[in-house]
């Protein structure tokens, strides 16, 4: 529960309703139980708050705490944790929070950058982001097998979610509908046990269901997504 001096903090969120980056600071602000007002943004007609706030990418997320802007999301998530010590998100042990931000920034660099270049390409480029999208996948794989067992569901281990189940998160919503627009296949159960069973019990998270976003609505956004960055392509 916020306290009253929490309440009093003005804690507002830029975002797009599709964006799993976005998705992952409001997973951080409900993690934390801090209450926070959402401005939908639209990037074909960016607002002047988010111009000021993000003038270097012009891009969400963007987080106001009293005025002042943060960006990026993984930047986001550890500001929320630092600034509101309610329920840590990065575990409290230094060598602990070192490892837990290596496989945050694997999984930024390895799997979520190389699925959106798999999304809005094609043909030999599009095979080889994949080819390395897998193996990205199986040494995550290696990963969740030595964390994760049966009294261990989470990457943040026996306390639950932490700061890699929140950078994670998102394939449990997004890959799906990528992988149906893009026309391949990155998650397979049988090979990725482990991360199918930790996305089975992270999308039942009682904070986490009520976020999911329907299938039907996205496959339409990402459509457009591709179609529009293939037909840049094409010009080019």
């Amino acid at each position: 529960m916020a306290s009253a001096a929490m309440q009093e903090e003005q804690v507002k969120l830029l975002g797009l309703w599709f964006s799993p980056f976005v998705r992952r600071v409001e997973w951080a602000l409900k993690f934390k139980g801090i209450e926070y007002e959402y401005v939908e943004e639209d990037l074909t007609n960016k607002s002047s708050l988010l111009l000021t706030s993000n003038p270097v990418h012009k891009k969400v997320p963007v987080l106001l705490h009293n005025g002042n802007p943060i960006v990026e999301s993984l930047v986001i998530i550890e500001y929320i944790d630092e600034n509101w010590k309610q329920n840590p998100i990065l575990p409290q042990d230094p060598h602990e929070r070192a490892k837990a931000r290596f496989w945050a920034n694997f999984i930024e660099q390895k799997i979520t950058e190389a699925m959106r270049t798999a999304l809005v390409t094609q043909g030999e480029q599009q095979e080889k982001v994949v080819k390395e999208l897998k193996e990205a996948m199986e040494v995550l794989e290696g990963e969740a097998a030595a964390k994760l067992n049966d009294k261990t569901l989470f990457f943040g281990g026996k306390n639950g979610l932490g700061y890699v189940d929140i950078v994670l998160g998102w394939i449990c919503n997004w890959v799906e509908v990528i992988e149906e627009v893009g026309g391949f296949k990155v998650l397979d159960p049988q090979k990725q046990p482990h991360i199918h069973k930790w996305m089975a019990n992270f999308v039942e998270v009682p904070l986490i269901k009520p976020t999911l976003l329907p299938k039907e609505k996205m496959v339409v956004c990402f459509q457009m997504v591709r179609q529009a960055h293939l037909g840049l392509a094409a010009k080019k």
